[in-house]
This record gives structure tokens, sequence and C-alpha cells, in this order.
């Protein structure tokens, strides 16, 4: 039992669980606010930026302070590694989803799950590429210009590069988490911070 818990320590685990409770916490407060029930359109704002809170949460737990130690381990890293990653992706794409409760999948539970798998897909993925403490960065920033733009997307095009907000792309998102999770299980976080 030792294992497991110094692994969860060593990531930050308890302060990850404690801040995607408290990012579904705020899109519940803020959802109440929009009003939304009035109007659906209301939502978008918790359906984009809410599964990019929890994905930057995510993120910064992929962070290792022993990248050495885990390159010489007896045992392969690679399993723990992808069940934290699924575990707290499952466990923010439920946590967040009675804040959008109630409607149709442009504004509801199956759009806010879509968007927290692929924006924690590209999160993963940023982690290997940049390090963990930079891996929210490419996430906000195309969810970003996506939620600026998307009112241009039109087509099949349109569903592909304008996933967040276009109902009919979970394709896409599920592609963006299995490359971002088989790249983070396979590398791990890239080191942050020059190398001694």
């Amino acid at each position: 039992m030792t294992g497991p818990l110094l692994y969860a320590r060593s990531r930050a685990l308890p302060a990850t669980l404690a801040a995607l409770v408290g990012t579904a916490a705020f899109a519940l407060w803020a959802a109440g606010r929009l009003d939304a029930y009035l109007d659906p359109d209301r939502r978008v704002p918790i359906v984009a930026l809410t599964p990019l809170l929890a994905s930057a949460v995510i993120g910064a737990s992929l962070y290792s302070a022993s990248d050495e130690l885990d390159r010489t381990a007896v045992r392969p890293w690679w399993p723990r590694r992808l069940a934290q990653l699924t575990a707290l992706t499952a466990l923010a794409a439920l946590l967040v989803v009675p804040a959008v409760l109630g409607h149709a999948d442009t504004f509801g539970p199956p759009a806010v799950i879509r968007n927290t798998l692929g924006c924690t897909g590209v999160t993963a993925t940023a982690a290997v590429l940049l390090g963990a403490r930079l891996s929210w960065l490419p996430a906000f920033a195309y969810v970003s210009a996506v939620y600026l733009g998307s009112s241009a997307a039109r087509g099949r095009a349109g569903t592909v590069w304008a996933w967040p907000m276009q109902p009919g792309a979970w394709a896409v998102a599920l592609a963006a988490f299995a490359v971002g999770a088989a790249l983070y299980a396979a590398r791990g976080a890239r080191p942050d911070g020059p190398r001694v």
C-alpha cells in the first residue's frame, strides 16, 4: 500500500483532486449565475472553459520530480501513468456534468464530457512535448481561438478543427485523448527546468 500512496503524493494527487472539485463547484456556481435555464446558448462558456480548466489541473499533476527514478525503475511506469491520466479525466468529466444538466448534445453533458476528453488529450500531449508546467498553454490557446472563431465553422472540416464547439466531433476529441494518453503513458512528462 505504500507504493500507491507515495506515487499519489509525488504527483500531488490530493491537491489535484481538491482542485478538480473546486473547478466543478465553480462551474456549477457560474452556470447558475448565467441563468442558463432561460437560454441554453448561455452555457457555451461553461461547456468550453470548464473542461479547459479541468485539463489544466490534470496537466499540473503529470509533473514528475523524479524523472531519473522513473526511467530506471524495475517495473514499467506506463501502467501507473495511464491509470492516473484516465482516472483523473473520468473523475473530471463526472464532476463537471452537473453544471450542464438538462439540455441536448450541443450544451449538455455529452458536450462537456467530449471537451474534457479532448482538452485532456491535448494537455497530455503538451506535457510530453513542453513539460507539465506549460501543458495547459496549447489547450488554452486552441480552445480560446475556437471559442472566438467557431461561428464560421461549417462542414466536415469545421467539425474537425472546431471540435470543442461542434456536437458531432466525438471522433476528434477521442483521437486527441487517445494520442495524448498513449504519448504520456509511454514517455511521461518532459522534465521541467535545466538538466544537471
